[in-house]
């Protein structure tokens, strides 16, 4: 996309006065301008793509997009917030000349503000670490319950380690499938051995009785991924984000996982389509004839 927009489009984007704005009343470096030029250019060609033409057509919903498309191209972060601040810089002329009423790029956030994802386990990666825990041992199957519910629901570990016995509906399959068979099991013949009668009623408690605290949440699963032989980092928050991912990938809509992960805003939950878009990239690269 590093074409020069054709002269028609440069007229209507306004890109010779703005750069005249740059150089002449803003006070910018001459290599400060190029950078700039060159980044609003790359913003028209790319709206030239999608029908745009002129800078009135370019609306925030597709700022945004153009902005992902960019982190998708492999560009730094460094790189895009520079892009970023060239859109609000040169909006910033366009709204004092009078050619737009409004600045779309009130609302970009720029890759400071992205929160990264963590690392995401493979399907084969989950199986090795539900398979961890030694069941032969009381401590080993509550274990294996906190990581099967964990994986089966993205709860937060703060919700993990809040739950109750009364939380899990056991008749209603609220846990599905052998997530609630192994917590079932757990609740029934291991808990009550571990029950000093200070739990509070907690569902997951520790070897002496109490409520499981976040970090001992945390230790359980770092040590189970130790033991499966994975490398990656693994937290309670990675399981999250791999429940997300896996009902993603498998086809779930994403007003769905939004309403299990409990996000109140679907930009949230669309974090995850990165991780979706780079498997799906990955399928098309290994299994399509042409890619």
């Amino acid at each position: 996309m590093d074409s020069a927009p054709s002269q028609a489009l440069a007229r209507a984007f306004r890109l010779e006065q703005f750069r005249d704005y740059l150089a002449l009343e803003a006070g910018n470096s001459p290599h400060t301008v190029e950078n700039y030029l060159r980044d609003v250019r790359r913003l028209v060609e790319y709206g030239e793509s999608k029908g745009v033409r002129g800078p009135g057509d370019v609306t925030a919903a597709l700022l945004r997009e153009f902005v992902y498309f960019l982190k998708d191209l492999g560009l730094a972060a460094t790189t895009i917030r520079r892009q970023v601040s060239a859109l609000r810089t040169y909006y910033k002329f366009l709204v004092g000349e009078g050619v737009v009423a409004r600045d779309p790029s009130e609302r970009i956030e720029s890759p400071k503000r992205w929160r990264t994802l963590p690392s995401v386990l493979s399907v084969a990666d989950i199986e090795k670490l539900l398979a961890a825990p030694n069941t032969d041992e009381p401590l080993a199957i509550r274990d294996r319950a906190i990581l099967e519910f964990a994986y089966a629901t993205g709860v937060r570990v703060s919700e993990l380690v809040g739950l109750t016995l009364q939380d899990i509906l056991f008749e209603e399959g609220v846990a599905r499938g052998r997530a609630r068979g192994v917590v079932a099991l757990y609740a029934r013949e291991i808990r009550p051995t571990l029950d000093k009668g200070v739990g509070r009623g907690a569902l997951f408690l520790n070897a002496r009785g109490g409520r499981l605290s976040r970090v001992g949440a945390w230790g359980v699963i770092k040590k189970m991924a130790k033991r499966a032989g994975i490398t990656k980092r693994v937290t309670p928050h990675t399981l999250r984000h791999t429940f997300a991912t896996h009902l993603l990938e498998g086809g779930a809509d994403l007003r769905a996982v939004q309403e299990m992960l409990g996000h109140v805003d679907l930009s949230t939950t669309q974090l995850y389509t990165h991780v979706d878009r780079d498997y799906l990239r990955s399928v098309h690269k290994s299994y399509h004839p042409r890619a």
